[in-house]
C-alpha cells in the first residue's frame, strides 16, 4: 500500500455516525449535486420511471352501445398529444373533456357503434410520434381481450373470438418494458451487483429480491395490501441511496450490512420495489377473466428484463476489463468512487423530488 493510500485510509471514518456534522453535510451535498447534474443531463431519466402507457377500455353495455374510458399520460404540464379513434361507424369517435385524476388525464364517454365493434379498427392517433405504448382492453359481445399498441403499430382490429395468447404476450412485454425503462429499479439492481461478489452470492441476492417483489406485486395488485404511492416511491429512492452508501463503506475498508447479508437487504427492499411494480400495473389494470395469466406473465416479463439487464452489465464489465488489459493502463484510485456517487446522487435527488409529492 502506498503512503498516500495509507494516509487516505487512516483519515477514513469507521462509521457514518462517527462523522462530524460538517462532513455529513458535505457528503450529502455531493450526493445531491451529482443527482442534480445527472437529472439535468439525462432529462426523463431523472424521473426514475418508465413513462406510463396510455390506456383505453371499451365495454359493451347494451346493443351497439359502449362505455369508453381513455387515459393518457402527462407530458410536461399537458396531456400527451395522442387521441383514441373508434371505428367510423361509432359516434362520437373521440374523447370529450379531459379531467386530471392525479396520475393521468381521463375521459369517459358512451359511443353508439352501428353493427357493433367486432371487426372494427381501433387506432391511437399520434402514438407514432411518442416513445410510449397504449394498452387497449375490450369486452365486446362476450369476448374479452387486451391489445398492446406501440409507436410502430398504432391500430388493431377488434376480434370476434377470444385470444388468451394475446393477453400473455401483452403483459409479458409490458412487464419487460417497465423494468428496462424503470431507471430506479435498474439502479438498485446495479448497486447490488457492484457490492456483492461471487456467482453464488449474486444468485442468492437476486433470488431474494425477486421473491420479495413478487409477493408485494401480487398482494397489492389483488387488493390484499394497500399502501400509498408517494411514500413508497420515496422509500424506493432511499433504498438505492442506502446501497450506494454501502459501496462507499466497502471502498473505505468497512463491510456493511449489505455486503455481509445481501439477501436480507435485497429481500427487505424488494418488498418496496414490488409495490412500485404494482403501481405501474394498476395504471392499466388486469383483464377480469384473465387475472392469473396477466399477473403471472407481467411478473415473468419483469424477471426476464431484469435478467437481460444483469447479463448486459456483466458483458460490459468483461469488455471493459479486456480493453484495460489490452491498453495496459490501470484505472486511477478515484475512478471506483464514480459509480456509487453517481447512483447515490441520483437517488438523493429522487428522495427530495418524491418527498415533495407528499404535499399538493
Amino acid at each position: 500500500m502506498t503512503q498516500s493510500n495509507r494516509v487516505m485510509r487512516s483519515n477514513c471514518p469507521t462509521a457514518w455516525l462517527r462523522l462530524d456534522p460538517l462532513t455529513r453535510l458535505v457528503r450529502c451535498a455531493k450526493f445531491f449535486l451529482a443527482g442534480v447534474l445527472l437529472s439535468a443531463g439525462f432529462g426523463p431519466v431523472a424521473q426514475g420511471h418508465a413513462l406510463e402507457p396510455a390506456y383505453l377500455e371499451l365495454r359493451q353495455i347494451d346493443h351497439d352501445l359502449y362505455a369508453i374510458v381513455w387515459k393518457k399520460p402527462l407530458v410536461g404540464n399537458a396531456p400527451m398529444a395522442i387521441a383514441a379513434l373508434l371505428p367510423e361507424q361509432c359516434a362520437p369517435r373521440e374523447e370529450g373533456q379531459l379531467v386530471w385524476d392525479g396520475s393521468a388525464f381521463l375521459a369517459r364517454w358512451t359511443a353508439t357503434c352501428s353493427g357493433g365493434l367486432e371487426g372494427g379498427t381501433i387506432r391511437i392517433s399520434g402514438l407514432e410520434n411518442t416513445a410510449t405504448d397504449a394498452l387497449v382492453r375490450f369486452d365486446v359481445g362476450g369476448v374479452t381481450g387486451t391489445q398492446r399498441l406501440t409507436p410502430s403499430s398504432t391500430s388493431f382490429t377488434v376480434p370476434s373470438q377470444p385470444n388468451r395468447l394475446e393477453v400473455v404476450r401483452t403483459y409479458f412485454f409490458f412487464g419487460m418494458e417497465h423494468i428496462l425503462l424503470g431507471v430506479d429499479h435498474l439502479l438498485f439492481v446495479l448497486a447490488l451487483l457492484l457490492l456483492v461478489g461471487g456467482v453464488r452470492r449474486i444468485l442468492a441476492t437476486v433470488t431474494a429480491f425477486t421473491v420479495a417483489h413478487s409477493i408485494t406485486l401480487a398482494g397489492a395488485t389483488l387488493g390484499w395490501v394497500h399502501v400509498p404511492g408517494p411514500p413508497i416511491e420515496a422509500a424506493i429512492a432511499l433504498s438505492i441511496a442506502f446501497v450506494a452508501a454501502e459501496i462507499l463503506r466497502r471502498r473505505q475498508g468497512h463491510a456493511g450490512l449489505t455486503e455481509r447479508y445481501p439477501w436480507i437487504v435485497a429481500f427487505t427492499f424488494g418488498l418496496l420495489h414490488g409495490f412500485g411494480f404494482a403501481s405501474a400495473l394498476a395504471s392499466v389494470g388486469l383483464p377480469p377473466k384473465e387475472i392469473p395469466a396477466a399477473l403471472l406473465f407481467f411478473n415473468v416479463g419483469v424477471e426476464a428484463g431484469q435478467l437481460l439487464f444483469i447479463v448486459g452489465v456483466y458483458a460490459i464489465h468483461r469488455l471493459l476489463r479486456w480493453l484495460m488489459q489490452r491498453v495496459n493502463v490501470p484505472l486511477p484510485h478515484w475512478a471506483s468512487a464514480i459509480p456509487p456517487y453517481a447512483i447515490g446522487g441520483l437517488a438523493f435527488f429522487w428522495v427530495f423530488q418524491r418527498t415533495g409529492a407528499f404535499f399538493p
